[in-house]
């Protein structure tokens, strides 16, 4: 009965209601608590968002933790043909099972349907880190996650660290033995990442690891998307013809 508020017609537990009913209980905490001098809740956004000292934005997402289960939409996963990651990993992922999400879907943004934005958003963030434990590769992904701070923070936020985490997991099914993640293969395997995101960027899509009908570029303009894939080939270029490139980068 205590949810009742927040159920459609339909039956199903709506992340629009909990969210909204979230951001009234931290607009009441922050309004009476002793830092309300410096912490205020940004405006114009269903989403709960605090403005700290002017100077930090801190995001807090409704989540719903569901260990041990596997959504449907990624029962696919893993691919037959694919050796990696192998039995006993693939139990460990799934057993992390995914988080549910309570935020806005930007790529729908202005068209939203009632039915939309009641909906949840599927995360995979524990699963995708026990998929990338072991060899060099939180080594890459830290790297590339460097790379695209420094160098790819461009006009109309083509890119994101997300993309990178998930170009990581499809180079791990390419090169699935152990031995491709040796550190001494670090260099092979920022390229190969660098030049399977221009070829993304150029194609205008990155599926999803988990979830490959969803479009991680979705909604991104196509000039910033363009952009990015010249910036990152000049980064591959470097990468490639300079030993050491990485010093400086």
């Amino acid at each position: 009965s205590l949810w009742v508020e927040f159920i459609t017609a339909s039956g199903y537990l709506s992340a629009r209601k909990i969210r909204s009913r979230f951001q009234t209980l931290v607009a009441q905490a922050v309004d009476k608590c002793s830092y309300r001098d410096v912490v205020k809740m940004v405006a114009d956004t269903s989403e709960v968002k605090l403005r700290i000292r002017d100077r930090y934005v801190v995001q807090i997402t409704p989540a719903f933790k569901c260990t041990g289960i596997w959504p449907r939409s990624a029962a696919h996963w893993p691919l037959p043909h694919i050796p990696w990651p192998g039995p006993n990993r693939v139990a460990e992922v799934k057993a992390e099972g995914f988080n549910l999400l309570s935020k806005e879907c930007h790529s729908l943004a202005g068209k939203q349907s009632s039915a939309e934005s009641d909906a949840w958003v599927l995360q995979f963030a524990e699963a995708e880190n026990r998929l990338q434990m072991g060899g060099c590769r939180k080594k890459c992904l830290s790297i590339l996650k460097t790379l695209r701070d420094r160098h790819l923070e461009l006009p109309g936020q083509p890119l994101n660290n997300y993309h990178m985490k998930t170009l990581v997991s499809y180079e791990c099914e390419k090169h699935p033995r152990e031995s491709d993640w040796d550190e001494s293969c670090l260099g092979d395997r920022l390229n190969g990442i660098l030049l399977q995101l221009i070829s993304c960027l150029q194609c205008r899509r990155c599926p999803h690891y988990f979830l490959p009908n969803l479009d991680l570029f979705q909604g991104k303009p196509h000039s910033a998307l363009e952009n990015a894939a010249k910036q990152t080939w000049r980064l591959a270029r470097e990468i490639l013809t300079n030993p050491k490139s990485l010093e400086k980068l």
